[in-house]
């Protein structure tokens, strides 16, 4: 396992990070805490959660369900310190978390964090991350009608006051670093160019998704997070399982998160099905695993700091951590390229 340091902070995480969104649906405590037992003795450190989690399906019944599994884990296990801690608070518009859709602001900073972390059994979380924009966002395949200019002024001062409150709670010990989620090029230069004007905390991370079907960050933000030292934190690197192969031809296991969330959050098309089943067919052709494939690819990005894996059971688990010991050979990567050339933007 590798580690990277989180932006231009103290924290060093593993090269791939546990994530926890089916905790509380889809796997119950005891399947949790064999993932996070199993995780930490293959040298991962970094686990990823949110308080609206589990999202298989999403709930307001069921909204904080994985913070809570997580501090029973601390609470049973006593190994707090072995783990860098990221959680993040909802963005407007969302109902789950119990304020009535309210936009991220100091008032709901403050609230927020101090559930997540009654709920997490702790003191302070490692990273702490706003999970999408006040503004709204381009991801989850929102990028055929994103709007910008429809955006109202006086975003920077917004953006200001929920900074100056993150300043606020670091120096009162409640988080370590700060990071962005869903994000574009411009709010994060934003947040950036806020924080070293008013001495505040730097953007440490950015969670956004990112696969092989996926790569929007290769560009702009790539070179953003490059020349100011902001790691991607990058979900849905299977593309939600279709990069393991298991939904081709159509299959929907019982079980899998394509019976319980549809489309995958517009993830299954006519258009991506068949290039998924393509980079399948790379793999398969040098003997690779999918899903290895398709996770070492993302971890040897440059600008990756950690890929957050989810996994329902064990199997699949130890299949994705396999992936640490993978090394793509050079036809491997010209075979991808190839197929890429094909299809760009196939979700």
């Amino acid at each position: 396992m590798r580690y990277t340091t989180l932006g231009r902070t103290e924290l060093r995480v593993s090269n791939f990070c546990l994530g926890t969104m089916t905790w509380g649906t889809q796997n119950s405590d005891a399947e949790a805490f064999q993932q996070i037992d199993y995780a930490l003795d293959q040298g991962v450190n970094f686990l990823d959660t949110a308080e609206m989690y589990p999202t298989t399906p999403l709930s307001a019944g069921t909204s904080g369900e994985t913070e809570r599994i997580i501090g029973r884990w601390f609470a049973k296990t006593g190994r707090r310190e072995e783990v860098v801690l990221a959680t993040k608070i909802v963005g407007a518009g969302n109902r789950t978390a119990g304020r009535d859709g309210a936009p991220i602001g100091p008032a709901t900073l403050r609230l927020a964090l101090d559930d997540s972390l009654r709920r997490l059994g702790t003191d302070r979380v490692d990273l702490y991350q706003l999970h999408w924009p006040n503004r709204g966002s381009y991801h989850f395949r929102r990028d055929w009608t994103f709007a910008p200019e429809e955006q109202p002024r006086g975003q920077a001062e917004e953006m200001l006051a929920i900074l100056e409150t993150l300043g606020e709670l670091t120096r009162e010990g409640k988080i370590r670093a700060v990071g962005l989620s869903n994000e574009s090029a411009w709010g994060t230069a934003t947040y950036l160019r806020l924080a070293e004007a008013h001495g505040l905390p730097r953007i440490a991370s950015i969670q956004n998704e990112y696969s092989l079907m996926c790569r929007s960050f290769d560009l702009d933000l790539a070179e953003l997070c490059h020349h100011e030292d902001v790691g991607l934190l990058a979900y849905s690197p299977l593309a939600a399982g279709l990069l393991t192969g298991k939904y081709a031809g159509g299959a929907r296991p019982a079980g899998s998160r394509a019976t319980i969330n549809g489309d995958l959050g517009g993830r299954i098309s006519v258009h991506s099905e068949p290039v998924a089943e393509a980079y399948v067919a790379i793999a398969r052709r040098h003997g690779l695993d999918p899903a290895q494939m398709a996770l070492a690819f993302a971890a040897a990005r440059p600008f990756m700091a950690s890929v957050i894996i989810g996994a329902t059971s064990m199997e699949q688990l130890r299949t994705d951590l396999g992936a640490a010991d993978v090394t793509l050979p050079a036809e491997v990567l010209r075979d991808i390229a190839a197929l890429r050339r094909r299809h760009p933007r196939p979700l």
